[in-house]
């Protein structure tokens, strides 16, 4: 992984990209164990047995250059949601990366984004057909999860809000938002609709699906390049 990564790093025409899902927020008014800022002491709650809602936060920094992507969803934590927000990622930063010909996605092996998560591997074939783009997908091994990059900026960001009541959806998109790492301020987004979950790709599809995935030969399920498809 180092290697690639330092390959990655060292191409013009790619990116690298860490992308992580977070533990769900619960929105009102709860102690998350920081210290309030202001002169007064902020008064919390010290329980959230019942919250009225939660948003899921996922998670794109740009490895050589700190920029951040924050998408929330109200809905559930997902292959579908993780693939929006790297969709929503893109659309936005397209302009920018034009000469980006390969991405290379460092993650660990969550339950939405596994190197076994059918779903989620039939969409990253989706977009690397439909963004033209070569794909590479490098996963880290249990338990050194904390090496992807983006475990940092989850730290910071922690550390940065939680003197504060995230008591609604605006607050906390808003806290997300004034953010700063590495001198560059977060990009957030809300996105829009349900994502059920169970989706999976199976049968025929899957079979498919296998043959447009270049597994390593060592590193089967934590090395998967997709090549675009290229159309005569």
């Amino acid at each position: 992984m180092k290697l690639v990564n330092a390959e990655a790093d060292a191409d013009p025409a790619t990116i690298r990209i860490s992308v992580d899902t977070k533990a769900t927020i619960n929105v009102g008014p709860y102690s998350r164990g920081g210290r309030s800022r202001g002169l007064k002491a902020v008064k919390a709650s010290d329980h959230d047995m019942m919250p009225k809602e939660k948003l899921v936060p996922g998670g794109i920094l740009e490895t050589a250059n700190g920029k951040s992507f924050l998408f929330f969803t109200a809905s559930n934590k997902t292959s579908d949601f993780l693939v929006d927000g790297i969709d929503r990622w893109w659309t936005g930063s397209q302009e920018r990366l034009d000469a980006v010909k390969r991405i290379v996605v460092n993650m660990d092996n969550g339950p939405e984004c596994s190197g076994h998560r059918s779903q989620f591997l039939q969409r990253m074939v989706e977009f690397a057909d439909r963004e033209k783009r070569e794909v590479r997908l490098i996963y880290y091994p249990p338990y050194h999860s904390k090496y992807n990059s983006i475990e940092r900026y989850w730290g910071g960001l922690e550390r940065s809000w939680n003197g504060y009541l995230l008591n609604s959806v605006e607050t906390v998109l808003r806290r997300a938002g004034s953010f700063i790492w590495r001198t560059v301020r977060t990009t957030v987004t809300l996105m829009e609709g349900a994502y059920e979950k169970g989706i999976k790709v199976s049968g025929k599809g899957k079979r498919e699906l296998e043959r447009r995935l270049q597994r390593s030969e060592r590193l089967p399920w934590w090395d998967i390049t997709i090549h675009p498809l290229t159309v005569y």
